[in-house]
C-alpha cells in the first residue's frame, strides 16, 4: 500500500453541473455573458408585450446591478426561478461563487461549520451534510430584507448555503439558495436541498 505522504495530490475538477427544475434561467456573470444573459432574460419576459418599455428598462438595470454585485463576490453564475404556479411566479434564487482560500491548508468542515454558526444570526441551522459530490457545511437561515415604504412589516427570505471544498484545491463552491415566500420556505428548502445533492465534479 502507497504510504498517505506518497499519495498522488487529487487533481481539481475542470468544471461542475447541476441539476435545476424547469423553469430557471441561468445568468453567466462575466460581463460579455451576462449581458446577453440578461438581454434574453428580459426579452423572454416580456414577450409580446410591446407597451412597456419603462418596465423593461427596469429589469434591466435591476438584473444587470444584481449580476454586477454578485461577480464582484466571485459569483460564477446565478439562476433565478420563472417557474409558474397558476398566474404567479415562484420567486427563488441561486447564486454560485468560488471562495479561495486565504492560505494553502485546506479548512476542516467541522472548523468553518463552528465559525460560521457563531457569526449567524440567532435561530440558523448549521451542519455537516454529505452530498452525492461529497461533505459540505449546510446553513439554513432566515434573512432580514430592506423594508418595502408601502407595507408595514419588513420582509425576511429563508437562505439556504452550501459550502463544498473544491477537490484537489484550496477553495469552496459556495451555493446560495434564497426565497422570500415563507408560507412555502420549507417546500423550496427541500427543492434546494435536492439541487445541491445534484452537483458532481466533471474533469
Amino acid at each position: 500500500m502507497t504510504p498517505p505522504e506518497q499519495m498522488p495530490a487529487a487533481v481539481p475538477p475542470r468544471d461542475y453541473r447541476l441539476l435545476l427544475p424547469d423553469g430557471w434561467f441561468r445568468i453567466l456573470l462575466e460581463p460579455d455573458e451576462r449581458e446577453r444573459a440578461v438581454a434574453a432574460l428580459v426579452e423572454r419576459q416580456f414577450h409580446g408585450i410591446d407597451d412597456a418599455p419603462h418596465l423593461k428598462d427596469e429589469l434591466r438595470k435591476d438584473l444587470r446591478a444584481r449580476a454586477a454585485k454578485a461577480y464582484r463576490s466571485g459569483g460564477i453564475e446565478l439562476y433565478l426561478s420563472l417557474q409558474q404556479a397558476g398566474p404567479f411566479t415562484v420567486p427563488a434564487s441561486l447564486l454560485v461563487t468560488l471562495a479561495p482560500l486565504p492560505h494553502a491548508e485546506s479548512l476542516p468542515l467541522d472548523a468553518l461549520a463552528q465559525v460560521l454558526g457563531a457569526e449567524g444570526p440567532e435561530g440558523q441551522e448549521v451542519g455537516v451534510e454529505e452530498l452525492s459530490s461529497g461533505p459540505a457545511v449546510r446553513i439554513r437561515k432566515r434573512v432580514a430584507q430592506r423594508r418595502d415604504d408601502s407595507v408595514d412589516r419588513a420582509y425576511s427570505s429563508t437562505t439556504v448555503e452550501y459550502h463544498l471544498p473544491v477537490p484537489g484545491a484550496t477553495a469552496f463552491l459556495l451555493l446560495s439558495f434564497s426565497t422570500p415566500l415563507e408560507p412555502i420556505a420549507d417546500a423550496m428548502v427541500g427543492l434546494f436541498d435536492a439541487v445541491a445533492d445534484s452537483l458532481t465534479w466533471t474533469e
